[in-house]
């Protein structure tokens, strides 16, 4: 039980010395764990509140009870002090803090105003000088689509520039309309910059004057009986002309905005953000705050603008469900307009972001009662101590005995925990064919780092009883006491879902073909498959290119990648003459001679 006089006792002692400066305040227990981080203008103003016990909530009344000492940061001004809160926040992931998971970034698109023929890219990373971004896009396909429009209005390129210095006649993006095809010389560099103005000026949302210049152009060309180019601009404004139509009413008249909103639905709370760029709604993404739930809107909506803004481009405005305390010191600290809306086009978009927030609750809710149901079946036909929270799968990979590694991947109640995801380079080059080995190793390596937080409940292994056994006799040295590993082999002709399991002490079976925790067992098995492929996969592209070219003189890291980002790929540089391997920066003619020799010596 907590002591709550004692608690209390302890923060009036605080508050007698806490300093009456902005700064940032740490709660700790008894056991030294902190508790709680908070940020104030005033600290000793600040913490006081926290002395009037029945007027908090129970988890903060349940937090002032554990508090044993606090710790104190004093910096310049608020602002300063949200910075800090935010990364010790981060550092320390207290247990009454809402803590938001937000290590995502979000794709953009991209046109770098350096090249004499801007390609239109996907983009994720740091800002470089002279190029435009426009975003950011909830997914991949968000982004795909915007490319698709984009590539059928304005004609622009999206190839590589290794691809595109090498082309000799178009590519299929021409014969359909979708490229100018500047790389054979089918447009003039002046005209291919008037392209990607109008591009830029499209995502920027200047779409009817845009329409308006083409529809002038296309009766220009006409009147000169130019009727292959009027074609052209028809069909680029009948592109122009479908995007306005699928586009809602209420974005029209907004040119950058996240619309944020918070939803409470059977003890669980929900942010979605809508991202607006230009008229267009760019995609959403959900968010699920930890230690939320007797949190109030406007303290949610606080967490979620600290954590989220650290590090992303801020928008013109952002639409929220709730306005923050102290308004104007979150819009200073952001550095962009809070608002919220009760009628007109932002209250309906800001109702219908509520909406999608309730609905991502019940899929979430559908989707942890799918998992609870297969865990607690799983602990029956396995029989596990208890419901595992932490489930590591493991997988080899390799290309008879080269580029081998081995696989972690880590699933929880919550779904596939991607951040905790590993790869293990096979160091022993005498057992990259043998698997036995080869897992041995890996799970050896694996417990020699397991700590208490890491410690898994089930060892899930993409094999048979060999590999099964092996592990069992690389781990006799680790306690193993409440972990159960599980082989999982293939069925007979290899037929998914009638796999053989297989634990020590136990005869190997069959689950019922097609049954939930089958497929859900085969989703786990599937993952670790894709990710220890995808990973093989990366390594051996790495070492072809580095095989073939690390062993030309002059040739450092820069150079090498100079010429994959000028050629495109290793094979592009192979079959480059002479004077191509001049044009790219930094390769003299005697360097471009070396690597000319060298691959063709």
């Amino acid at each position: 039980m907590f002591n709550i006089a004692q608690g209390l006792e302890n923060l009036r002692r605080h508050i007698k010395i806490a300093p009456e400066n902005p700064g940032v305040y740490r709660m700790i227990s008894e056991q030294g764990e902190v508790l709680y981080v908070g940020k104030a203008k005033n600290i000793k103003k600040r913490i006081v509140a926290y002395s009037h016990f029945d007027k908090l909530p129970v988890r903060l009344q349940q937090m002032v009870a554990q508090i044993e000492r606090m710790e104190f940061i004093i910096v310049e001004n608020e602002a300063r002090a949200l910075l800090v809160e935010n990364e010790l926040i981060k550092q320390f992931k207290p247990r009454y803090n809402i803590l938001l998971k937000d290590d995502k970034t979000f794709p953009h698109l991209m046109i770098d105003l350096n090249e004499n023929f801007p390609a239109l890219r996907k983009y994720r990373g740091a800002r470089k000088e002279k190029c435009k971004y426009f975003g950011p896009f909830a997914s991949v396909n968000a982004v795909n689509s915007v490319m698709d429009i984009l590539q059928k209005v304005f004609l622009l390129r999206s190839c590589r520039d290794g691809v595109f210095h090498n082309r000799e006649r178009p590519c299929m993006l021409y014969q359909i309309k979708r490229c100018s095809a500047p790389c054979v010389g089918k447009i003039s560099q002046e005209d291919y910059r008037l392209l990607v103005n109008e591009a830029i000026s499209f995502l920027e949302g200047k779409n009817t004057k845009i329409q308006e210049e083409l529809s002038a152009k296309m009766m220009e060309a006409s009147q000169k009986m130019d009727y292959e180019t009027a074609m052209v601009y028809r069909d680029r404004i009948r592109a122009l002309t479908s995007v306005q139509a699928t586009q809602r009413v209420e974005y029209a008249g907004i040119k950058s905005a996240d619309v944020v909103a918070v939803a409470k639905k059977n003890n669980m709370v929900c942010l979605q953000v809508f991202f607006i760029r230009s008229g267009q709604n760019c995609g959403n993404v959900p968010y699920f705050p930890e230690q939320a739930e007797e949190a109030s809107e406007v303290e949610i909506l606080e967490a979620f603008l600290t954590s989220f803004y650290a590090n992303k481009m801020v928008p013109d405005e952002i639409i929220v469900s709730a306005l923050p305390e102290n308004k104007s010191f979150w819009e200073e600290a952001i550095g962009t307009k809070i608002n919220t809306y009760s009628k007109g086009d932002k209250a309906n978009i800001l109702k219908m972001v509520t909406e999608n927030a309730l609905a991502s609750i019940d899929r979430k809710i559908a989707l942890m009662a799918s998992v609870k149901s297969n865990l607690d079946q799983m602990v029956q036909v396995f029989g596990l101590p208890h419901i595992p929270q932490r489930i590591e799968i493991y997988d080899n990979s390799h290309n008879q005995g080269s580029y081998a590694i081995g696989a972690m991947v880590v699933a929880t109640p919550d779904g596939f925990d991607k951040k905790n995801y590993r790869t293990f380079n096979i160091k022993n080059s005498e057992i990259t064919n043998d698997d036995f080995a080869m897992m041995k190793e890996v799970l050896t390596r694996r417990f020699e780092r397991m700590s208490k937080e890491n410690r898994p409940d089930v060892i899930l292994l993409d094999g048979g009883r060999g590999q099964l056994n092996a592990v069992h006799e690389a781990l006799q040295q680790f306690d193993l006491s409440g972990i159960v590993i599980i082989a999982i082999s293939k069925g007979p002709d290899r037929n998914a879902g009638k796999e053989f399991y297989h634990i020590l002490g136990r005869e190997s079976f069959e689950l019922e073909y097609r049954s939930p925790l089958a497929f859900y067992l085969q989703n786990l098995r599937d993952e670790a498959h894709r990710f220890a492929i995808g990973t093989h996969r990366k390594k051996r592209a790495k070492s072809i290119f580095k095989s073939k070219v690390d062993d030309i003189e002059g040739i450092g890291a820069k150079r090498k990648r100079d010429l994959l980002n000028y050629f495109g790929s290793v094979e592009e540089v192979a079959n480059a003459g002479v004077k191509d391997l001049q044009k790219v920066n930094g390769i003299s003619k005697k360097t471009a001679e070396k690597i000319y020799n060298y691959f063709h010596n």
